[in-house]
């Protein structure tokens, strides 16, 4: 039996169907399970309205990174004319690559590429200039962007998955696997460098936790998905389940980087709250003015029996929060001020 043959049936058609369907089309019936696509569009939005005085090279990467995801939805739906319209009813056509496919791991690779350098850039900031940090996150991205481009060509040139697999299917197999490895390399770094900006006072550790939930967060997904494709690519590559899940890495990686930007704002205003309105359970302890219960006795051990006028003070507090952007840095001031 001919690879072409294997390919065609139920385990390449019905995931070929899914891959398509599944990152770009809403679920009407459940409103609760909206698509990759409508989320990322979702968050794009909502970030040029929230977030007007971001620099404009943040605006350039929020737009650049969306506009890929529109183009990378418009080539799966291209690709699922070629093979459901234009060649319905011609199962052997399930071998062929058209020219959408081969363009798709491309863009997707772009959109990896614009997310893993905006990670390097934090890891950059972070760690104050390390470049040994951040060089080998940079290298790995571009080093990712090169296998997809290789991979692009190669099946633009075979125009055969048969082909295409017997010459240069491992290439595809290095390229998720890099892929994988960075989102690893960079939660790793991310979570160290907030770890040792700890300090003892609770609300910034606080902020700081959080700050690392979602970065471990986006991270997983991303790995989960690039890690789930190779798998099935390697274990059953007669057929295009492997497709399946592939598609949706790209959005999967312009989601993540929408989700880090748009949770700065709530970041923010959850610094500047009093300790007590934070989550959590948090002891207050009250100073109180104590009084002698005999009539004879005062703290001070005043025998004249006269109970000492209360002292009133005022404690002002002021927290200093320092936030890293692509701009530079700026420190903000949040002053509470209370009697005790």
């Amino acid at each position: 039996m001919s690879i072409s043959q294997k390919l065609s049936g139920q385990y390449s058609w019905g995931p070929f169907l899914l891959q398509c369907l599944s990152p770009s089309i809403t679920l009407f019936l459940a409103d609760e399970c909206p698509s990759i696509s409508g989320i990322s569009d979702l968050q794009a939005m909502f970030y040029y309205r929230s977030y007007k005085r971001d620099p404009t090279g943040m605006k350039f990467l929020v737009a650049g990174v969306w506009l890929l995801d529109l183009f990378h939805t418009g080539l799966v739906w291209g690709s699922m004319w070629v093979y459901l319209i234009d060649n319905y009813g011609q199962s052997e056509k399930i071998d062929d690559i058209p020219w959408c496919i081969a363009l798709t791991i491309v863009v997707t690779a772009l959109i990896t590429v614009f997310v893993h350098l905006f990670l390097a850039h934090r890891i950059f900031a972070l760690s104050g200039g390390n470049w040994f940090m951040t060089a080998p996150v940079v290298l790995l991205t571009c080093f990712r962007l090169a296998c997809a481009c290789v991979t692009g060509v190669k099946m633009f040139h075979y125009q055969s998955f048969a082909l295409w697999q017997l010459h240069a299917g491992w290439i595809l197999t290095l390229g998720l696997a890099v892929s994988a490895t960075l989102d690893v390399v960079t939660s790793g770094l991310l979570v160290y460098l907030i770890l040792s900006h700890r300090t003892e006072a609770g609300r910034l550790n606080r902020v700081l936790d959080r700050i690392m939930l979602y970065g471990l967060e986006c991270g997983s997904l991303t790995c989960i998905g690039s890690i789930a494709s190779m798998l099935c690519w390697i274990i059953m590559p007669h057929n295009l389940i492997f497709m399946g899940l592939y598609f949706p890495i790209g959005k999967l990686y312009a989601n993540s980087l929408f989700a880090i930007l748009n949770t700065r704002n709530d970041i923010r205003l959850k610094v500047g709250k009093p300790t007590s309105e934070l989550k959590g359970s948090v002891l207050l302890l009250e100073p109180r003015v104590r009084f002698a219960k005999d009539e004879g006795q005062t703290q001070s051990g005043d025998p004249s029996g006269k109970v000492p006028t209360e002292l009133q003070m005022a404690v002002h507090t002021q927290t200093d929060v320092r936030y890293e952007s692509i701009a530079g840095s700026r420190r903000e001031s949040y002053c509470a001020q209370g009697p005790v």
